[in-house]
C-alpha cells in the first residue's frame, strides 16, 4: 500500500531480500505428489515463526497441503481462503534401456522444450524404501544428434514425439541397465527441471523454472506475513498452500472440501498473450506482463467478488488486468465446484511468458500488485457492514442482476 508521500510498492523494484525469499520458495523440489519440500520443508516453518498463537496450521492425510487458519474452530465466521499449489510439473521414468537410456514420458512440457536441459532425478533408497536420494548430472535427449535425426526434424516441419525422451546419464561400458537399476532408480521415479530462478536481463524482470505456481504460494505467504502483523478483526482467513494442481486441482479439491471457505480465491500464473507468439490470429485478451496482476472472469467466478477486488484496486491506484474464460478457470478456483460445494470463487494470476518450460518469465510489478490488491481487497471485506464484516447474506444477495440494469 502507498501514502500520497510514499512510492507505493509496485512502483519499486522488489527488494533484495524478498527477492531471495520468493526464489526460496520457488526452489523448493516439490514434483506433484511429492510437494512436502515446499509445503512442510519452506512455508510451514514460516507460518509456525510469522503465527499469532491464536492462529493455528492444519495438515491433511492424503496430501502435503497445509493451511494457516487465522479463526481455528470459528466457524459462524466468513472465511476466505487463498490457495497457491506446490507441486511442479515434473518428468516420470517410464522404463530403463539395456544401453543405459533412461526412458521418460513428458507430462505437461512439451518435448521439443526439454531437449539438452539438466534435471534432477529423485529416486528412493532400494534398501531403504522412503527414503529418496538426488541424483544429477544428467539431461533429456531425445534425437542425440542432428546427423540422426529424420529430414523433416532437421528442416523444424516435423517434432519430437514424447516418447522419443530419455534421460542421459552418461552410462557406458557392459551391463548399464543393471548398473542403472543398482542406482535404485525404477519406473514412476519423478524428475524435475534444474534451474532457480535469476534476474533478467530487463529491469524488474525474472526467469527460470517453476514459476508455476512458486508465484502464488508466494503470495499467499507475503499475505500471511502482512496480516500476522495487524490481524483482521471479523473475517477468518485460510492461507492455503495446496497439492495436485497441474494433475486436477485434486489438492485444492481435497482441503476447500474439508473446511468449506466462503470465498475462495486461485492465485496461480496465467499468461501474457501480448507476447505469446502465434496468437494474432486468435484475437487474445490483452493481457501483459509488467502492467499488473489478472483477474480472471467467466466460468464460475463470482462477479460479486470481482467487482469488489476491483474497487479496492482502484481506490488505492493497483494496476490490475481483466482476463476470462470459459468452461474452466484452470486453476485453483475450481475447488469448490469440484468438491462440490457452495462457495463464491475467483481466479487472479500473473501475466508470465513461456509457461511450463524451464525459461518461465516474469515482472516484480505483477505479483507485488496482486499482493497489495489481496491486501486491500482483504481489508475491505474486513470493515464492510459498518466494520463488521462481509457476511454469507452479502454473497447469497448481491449476484448480478441483468433485468435491472439501465440502458444506454
Amino acid at each position: 500500500m502507498a501514502t500520497k508521500k510514499t512510492k507505493p510498492v509496485w512502483e519499486k523494484s522488489m527488494p533484495e531480500k524478498q527477492f531471495q525469499w520468493m526464489k526460496e520458495i520457488i526452489a523448493a523440489p516439490s514434483p506433484i505428489g511429492l510437494e512436502a519440500a515446499m509445503s512442510y520443508g519452506v512455508l510451514k516453518p514460516f507460518f509456525e515463526d510469522i503465527k499469532p498463537k491464536s492462529w493455528a496450521i492444519h495438515q491433511f492425510k492424503g496430501n502435503a497441503g497445509i493451511v494457516l487458519d487465522s479463526h481455528p474452530g470459528e466457524d459462524d465466521r466468513t472465511s476466505v481462503m487463498i490457495i497457491g499449489h506446490a507441486d511442479k510439473i515434473r518428468l516420470q521414468v517410464r522404463s530403463i534401456g539395456s544401453d543405459g537410456k533412461i526412458w521418460v514420458n513428458s507430462d505437461s512440457f512439451l518435448p521439443c522444450t526439454l531437449i539438452g536441459h539438466e534435471v534432477k532425478l529423485f529416486s528412493q533408497d532400494p534398501k531403504k524404501p522412503g527414503k529418496y536420494r538426488l541424483i544429477q548430472g544428467g539431461t533429456i535427449e531425445a534425437l542425440g544428434a542432428i546427423h540422426f535425426s529424420e529430414p523433416g526434424q532437421r528442416t523444424g516441419d516435423k517434432g519430437i514425439k514424447p516418447t522419443q525422451l530419455y534421460l542421459e546419464l552418461q552410462m557406458h561400458g557392459e551391463k548399464c541397465k543393471e548398473k542403472i537399476e543398482k542406482l535404485g532408480i525404477r519406473a514412476g521415479d519423478p524428475i524435475i527441471l534444474d534451474r532457480p530462478i535469476r534476474k533478467g536481463f530487463t529491469k524488474d524482470t525474472y526467469y527460470g523454472a517453476y514459476l508455476d505456481n512458486g508465484l502464488g504460494c508466494f503470495m499467499v505467504a507475503e499475505l500471511a506475513r502482512i496480516f500476522a502483523k495487524k490481524p483482521l478483526k471479523n473475517i477468518r482467513i485460510l492461507y492455503t498452500i495446496a497439492t495436485h494442481e497441474e494433475i486436477g486441482r485434486f489438492g485444492a479439491t481435497a482441503i476447500a472440501g474439508e473446511m468449506k471457505p466462503d470465498i475462495l480465491i486461485g492465485a496461480d500464473v496465467n499468461h501474457d498473450y501480448d507476447a505469446a507468439p502465434g496468437l494474432g490470429a486468435k484475437k487474445m485478451n490483452p493481457l501483459t506482463m509488467g502492467k499488473g496482476f489478472s483477474i480472471t472472469g467467466g466460468s464460475i467466478t463470482s462477479d460479486y467478488i470481482s467487482s469488489l477486488i476491483e474497487k479496492a484496486c482502484q481506490a488505492n491506484e493497483i494496476p490490475y488486468q481483466m482476463d476470462m474464460s470459459g468452461r474452466d478457470t484452470g486453476t485453483d478456483a475450481m475447488a469448490a465446484a469440484l468438491a462440490g460445494f457452495d462457495s463464491a470463487a475467483i481466479s487472479v494470476g500473473f501475466p508470465i511468458r513461456n509457461m511450463h518450460t524451464i525459461s518461465e518469465t516474469g515482472h516484480t510489478l505483477d505479483i507485488l500488485a496482486a499482493i497489495a490488491g489481496m491486501e486491500a481487497t482483504f481489508l475491505e471485506l474486513d470493515k464492510m457492514n459498518r466494520n463488521k464484516g462481509i457476511s454469507r447474506d452479502d454473497l447469497k444477495n448481491n449476484h448480478a442482476r441483468l433485468d435491472n440494469v439501465s440502458t444506454l
